[in-house]
């Protein structure tokens, strides 16, 4: 029963990235050229209710689906880890055309290509598993 219920917030999830032409390629560039807000304000959107969010399960002290309580750790913040991060990101974005979430709803939507991405984007998840311990963090 409970992953029904994540079933459904993910195919409203696909929905709502579908219905507000996040997962276009065409909005993607424009956002990269500066041409267009759209995504500006979807990401400015999103990121104002993930702060909301946090606030309010920092504030209620909210538990997870298990029952656990949801704690905030406290990270060392480094400078040049976030950029290389946000460099490795913002090429495979710009290579793909697609952050995380909209490559399984661009599959949902028929583009079976994102496929490929999906499989590399896994692929590269093992290769950081497996290097970890010698990457500087």
């Amino acid at each position: 029963m409970k992953l029904i219920k994540y079933l459904i917030i993910g195919i409203l999830f696909g929905i709502i990235m579908t219905k507000s032409e996040a997962i276009s390629w065409f909005r993607i560039q424009e956002m990269f050229r500066f041409q267009s807000f759209h995504m500006y304000g979807i990401i400015g959107s999103a990121l104002l209710v993930g702060i909301i969010l946090t606030q309010l399960v920092k504030r209620y002290g909210m538990k997870s689906s298990e029952g656990i309580p949801i704690a905030f750790k406290k990270k060392d913040v480094g400078f040049y880890r976030y950029l290389l991060g946000g460099i490795v990101f913002g090429f495979g974005w710009a290579l793909s055309g697609a952050c995380p979430g909209p490559m399984f709803t661009l599959v949902g939507n028929g583009v079976s290509v994102f496929i490929v991405v999906i499989l590399s984007a896994v692929l590269g998840t093992f290769t950081y598993g497996a290097l970890r311990d010698r990457l500087p963090h």
